[in-house]
Parts: C-alpha cells; structure tokens; sequence
C-alpha cells in the first residue's frame, strides 16, 4: 500500500473519530479555535524534525511509495499524523472531561495500573524482536508496532478484564497492585473509551501496512483480547480454552511482527512459535492457581478450579517442560533458549502435590514469576544478538 493512501484512510478516520466524539461530548466542549493555533505548532515541530531526522539518514522513503511532496525534507503524507491527533485527541480529551465527567488526571492514573506496566515488554519484545530479525533495521512501522503492544495493546487486554471482572476481583485478595487493578464502577465506561480510542488508529494503521496473513494475524490477536473477559464470550470461564487465548495474547504480537515483516514460516520458526505458545499457556494455568477459591466462590471456571490445584500445577510443569524440550529441535542458536524454561519448572515445583485449600501459596511463586520474566528476556535478547550475529 503506497504511503499517501495510507495517510489518506488514517485521516478519515480520525476525521470521522473526532467528529463523533465532539457531538458526544457538546457542540461547545472543544475550542476548535486553541486547536487550530496547537495544531499549527504541531505541524511545524513536525517539519523541522522529521527534516532533521530525515538529514541525518535516520530512516527514509522508497520514492516509489510517496508522492514526492515534501515540506523541508518530509514528505507532506507525514503530516496526517499530528493531523489526525489534533482533530481526534481534543474530542477525546472534551468528551472525558466534561461536566459531570471523570477528572482526567484520574482515569488516566488509573488506566496507567490498569495497563499493567510491568508486564508491558511482555508483549512489545516479541512484536519488535520478530520484526527486527527479520528485517535487520528500525522502521517506522517497527517503532510504532512497538508503541501499540507497549501500552494500547495491555490497556485493552487487561481494561477490559478488570471492569467485567470488577465483582470478583473486589473479593479477591490479591487485587489492587501489579497483580490487578481495583477499578471503581465509575470509571468502567470512561476507561473502556479511552482503550477503544487508544486502540483504533493503530488497528487501522496496522492492516493497512500489511497484507492478508498480517490481517488475519491481528483479527486474531484483537478478537484474543476482547474474547477473554468480554460478555457473551468469556474465554477465561472455558477451560484449557482460557489457557490457549492467556497464551494467543503474548504469542499473537510475535505473529503480527512476523506476518508485517514477510518472515519466512520454516520449520524451526514454527517450533519456535509453538514452544512460546506452551510456554504462555503454562503460564496462565499456573497462575490461576492461586485464584481457586475466590473463582469458585464467585462462581468463575477455570482450568485450575476445574482441575484442581495439584493437577494444575502438573499440567503447567508439563507444558513448561514440552516448551524447553522442543527448542532443542530447533537450529543453532534455538536450542540455547531450552534453558529459559529451568527457572520456571524450579519456580513451579515445590506446588505439584498442593491442595486445593492451599492454593492461594503460589502467590509467592507467582510473583516470582513475574520478575523472572525478566531475567528470562535477558536471556532470550542475549540468544537473539546470537542468532543475529550468525546470520548476518
């Protein structure tokens, strides 16, 4: 898709976004007059800048694909993006704030915990990685992939869990910090808004930048996300069905990145793919464990209150250690990465003969686990620069 076009149905959008937002928010909630004079300092930041930037060979254009305007040296198409924020972000910000309103200092406190920011790299490191590998430079469409399953991505995905999970969630111990946001009732409709608004540009941008297996790739991930905690579907209350879409969550922006990038699906990327995908699902049952007795007194199934705590933590075992087993059939440097899977099986162990009633201990590996995700990372940057090294 050649960049003008691509400018051209971002702009639309927005268009239509802040149209709709300013009719919902008041005729008389948006100074279009404040926004006209922001706008054109945003418009020249963005001259000066992109030309810097441009001057300095940090990235650049095939001129098969833009239209050869240029203001400085970028090209006018450029310039859709801080006009499509000047004419969607106002509405937004007047529609959040008006009379009556949520204070936005607040929902956006709020929706930062909500995103869960220490689980963030979690899911932009596979999208960035994936792209990275495959193309060997930074990109606009890396850095702004990057952007979207950094803080969009987790806004909706746990958003969207913790306002139709609120019931549960508030007799649940563990809620209120990194492990789950609180978030009071009133701010659930603000907050699902702001997710819906945060999203919708890069889901546009996304598609548009990609072809049919990019599409299908994000039609998945997308659907994963709205799917598991979202009435009328609720995936988290079908087991083993919770585990596989838990998994589609983090492995899904990998796919995305892959798919964007024309990556070739041999063999051992799709072992490599498959190991990440036990390993996610692995993850998500271990971590329901400790939610047994809150999820069967508030009525929610799930793996863990289906199978029971000891077959639970057994199951996870198993598909941490499958995970680490396939890696080995992987090419050099794959095999390295079937380590990272020893510090999970360690983590996990001393649960595989826990009782129901005593479920709630693994909260203590649980947050463990969350740290080691970390460590594990470093571990896997470390094998990437490897594989980089050897391929180049």
């Amino acid at each position: 898709m050649s960049y003008p076009l691509l400018s051209a149905g971002f702009l639309a959008v927005a268009i239509v976004a802040g149209l709709l937002l300013a009719r919902a928010a008041g005729r008389r909630a948006v100074n279009w007059v404040a926004v006209a004079i922001a706008g054109c300092g945003l418009l020249v930041l963005t001259a000066v800048f992109d030309s810097i930037m441009i001057g300095f060979d940090l990235f650049a254009y095939a001129p098969e694909l833009v239209s050869g305007a240029r203001i400085g040296l970028a090209p006018v198409e450029d310039f859709a993006y801080p006009l499509a924020v000047v004419i969607a972000l106002p509405a937004l910000w007047a529609l959040l704030t008006r009379p009556g309103g949520v204070p936005i200092g607040e929902l956006l406190r709020q929706a930062f915990v909500v995103s869960r920011p220490v689980s963030w790299v979690n899911t932009a490191f596979p999208f960035a990685a994936a792209m990275l590998l495959t193309t060997r430079e930074i990109d606009w469409l890396l850095v702004i992939g990057a952007v979207y399953y950094l803080i969009p991505y987790n806004l909706a995905m746990y958003g969207i869990n913790d306002v139709f999970d609120y019931e549960s969630d508030a007799k649940n111990p563990r809620k209120g910090g990194i492990e789950g946001a609180l978030l009071p009732p009133r701010l659930h409709r603000p907050l699902l808004w702001l997710a819906l608004a945060s999203n919708a540009p890069f889901l546009i941008l996304l598609p548009a930048a990609g072809g049919p297996l990019a599409w299908a790739a994000i039609a998945v991930s997308t659907f994963a996300v709205i799917a598991y905690s979202a009435p009328g579907l609720r995936f988290k209350e079908r087991p083993v069905l919770d585990s596989i879409t838990s998994s589609t969550h983090f492995v899904s922006p990998a796919v995305v990145g892959l798919a964007l990038s024309g990556a070739t699906f041999d063999a051992g990327l799709i072992i490599s793919l498959a190991a990440f995908s036990l390993w996610g699902m692995a993850a998500h049952a271990f971590g329901a464990v400790q939610d047994i007795v809150p999820d069967r007194a508030a009525g929610i199934g799930s793996i863990a209150t289906v199978f029971g705590a000891r077959r639970t933590v057994r199951i996870a075992l198993g598909l941490w250690f499958v995970a680490g087993a396939l890696m080995l059939l992987t090419p050099w440097p794959g095999p390295l990465a079937a380590a990272v899977a020893l510090p999970y099986l360690v983590n996990c162990a001393p649960f595989v003969n826990l009782s129901d009633a005593d479920s709630a201990r693994t909260n203590r590996a649980w947050r463990r686990f969350i740290w080691l995700n970390y460590f594990s990372g470093f571990l896997i940057t470390l094998i990437l620069i490897l594989l980089w090294s050897i391929t180049s």
